[in-house]
């Protein structure tokens, strides 16, 4: 038995075969989404972007979930130089990026973002939108283009709402064109969906606010509309979390009541996959002793589960997919500081250390392509 048989047989369902719906993985690796206001300044993904890509299904990842893309002209754009998937200009380029994933051995899924009350930049609309007129916690992300204060949203009518879940509908359509693997639905990390899922940004008095069962009641419609929209054979997975971007220590009020009700509905909305992701995924989602979050998705959705949060290690990794909550583990941070982890875990390598200061400059992104 040669090395890297003996570091397979040490992470057996790490590199073992992984299923998302009709999505078959090499194995249970991932890419987690990670924001990159890398695409043209119209939204197009370009030959930069292409390269960060392929180079992690290179480096044997057996699935990739992209950065946020927006889905529409109005109000969904998070950030300048975020990507989009609205036109035919932006498919065509997706369409080059996800044949070169392919060709790579990897598979490619699109995550389809809505920053609501979140963007900080957005070059359709001069303001932003939410569930209601809640001022977000914070301040904008200056590494991401943004400065001061996020502005207070115009609380969304229910034709905005309507508006919206059209466009996740055609950006789902417009994946399908562009050869992608399957998508994932953003309802994580404080934008729109999870602005509607969060109490202290839902303040609605209709169908839509109030309790967890109504405040989930978007995103179900959101996924069920992309369901019919693309029929049942391509692969549909959503994004949820409890902590936000502008808010890491949020928290459900209800804890594992809520998130009964938030995975049962979600299991039954038509989704081939969850995926949860947490500061640290292998604790407790909410107080000492309670299950992780991965459990409660597993439990409640009875669904495939994606997991990520600080599982740097083939040794975390190989547990979390070990107590048969999880299925696929995603990999952010320590990705970035080795695009090769898989190859290099396999090989028995030693892992790169993330440095922060590697990427979080202005240059870190030109200097990524160089690698």
């Amino acid at each position: 038995m040669n090395q890297q048989e003996e570091k397979k047989n040490a992470f057996p369902l790490l590199f073992s075969e992984g299923k998302l719906g009709n999505l078959h993985l090499k194995n249970r690796v991932g890419l987690a989404p990670m924001t990159r206001t890398s695409a043209d300044p119209d939204g197009t993904p370009n030959e930069a972007m292409k390269k960060y890509y392929t180079r992690y299904a290179q480096g044997g990842f057996g699935l990739l979930i992209t950065e946020g893309t927006y889905p529409d002209e109005l109000h969904s754009q998070g950030y300048l130089n975020q990507p989009g998937i609205t036109n035919p200009k932006h498919i065509a380029a997706w369409q080059e990026i996800n044949q070169s994933v392919q060709a790579a051995g990897a598979k490619i899924i699109c995550q389809i973002m809505h920053a609501g009350a979140l963007s900080q930049g957005n070059r359709y609309k001069d303001y932003t939108i939410g569930p209601s007129a809640v001022t977000p916690k914070g301040t904008q992300m200056e590494f991401y283009g943004g400065k001061g204060a996020f502005p207070t949203p115009k609380e969304m009518t229910i034709e905005d709402i309507q508006s919206v879940v059209k466009g996740f509908t055609q950006a789902a359509k417009n994946a399908v064109e562009a050869g992608f693997d399957g998508i994932e639905i953003h309802g994580a990390n404080g934008y729109i969906l999870d602005q509607f899922l969060t109490d202290y940004t839902n303040q609605r008095q209709d169908e839509y606010g109030g309790d967890p069962a109504r405040r989930v009641r978007l995103l179900v419609e959101t996924v069920q509309a992309c369901r019919a929209a693309v029929g049942n054979d391509f692969p549909i997975g959503i994004r949820i979390s409890q902590t936000k971007v502008n808010d890491y220590t949020h928290s459900w009020a209800g804890a594992e009541e809520d998130a009964k009700v938030i995975f049962t509905a979600l299991g039954n909305a038509g989704l081939d996959f969850i995926h949860v992701t947490e500061h640290h995924a292998d604790k407790p989602a909410f107080q000492e002793g309670s299950p992780t979050l991965a459990a409660l998705a597993k439990k409640y959705g009875n669904l495939p589960v994606v997991v990520n949060g600080h599982l740097d290690t083939p040794e975390k990794a190989e547990a979390m997919l070990q107590t048969g909550d999880v299925d696929v583990v995603t990999l952010g941070k320590t990705a970035l500081a080795n695009k090769d982890w898989v190859n290099k875990v396999a090989a028995g390598q030693p892992l790169d250390e993330f440095a922060p200061e590697r990427f979080f400059v202005p240059d870190a992104k030109v200097k990524e392509f160089e690698q």
